[in-house]
């Protein structure tokens, strides 16, 4: 086995684990990723690819960390941890779903 597919099979791991968390997590809150997909009009694979790292979708995932009260850069922080306040604003300023950085 290779040191690449090594490292591969311990990310593949983690996202495993990190996806069955997310999954109990919603559970214990009274929903489930198959709500999220009926409430976002989306198929239920959709959801659980993003909930498994497969797919991104800041929306899915903004709506995840919103029924668990926390934030989509907590639950995924690798997804989230190269994205500056630039990007973030670039994306705002576009039309992107960034979270807002002003206060209201």
């Amino acid at each position: 086995m290779s040191h690449t597919t090594s490292h591969e099979l311990t990310r593949l791991q983690r996202a495993r684990k990190q996806h069955e968390q997310i999954k109990m997590r919603l559970r214990l809150a009274g929903t489930s990723l198959a709500q999220v997909a009926r409430d976002l009009g989306v198929a239920p694979t959709t959801v659980t690819s993003v909930s498994q790292g497969a797919r991104r979708s800041r929306r899915i995932e903004a709506t995840i960390a919103q029924r668990l009260s926390t934030t989509a850069a907590k639950l995924w922080p690798d997804r989230y941890a190269t994205a500056t306040r630039h990007d973030l604003v670039s994306l705002k300023s576009t039309g992107g779903d960034a979270p807002s950085l002003t206060s209201n």
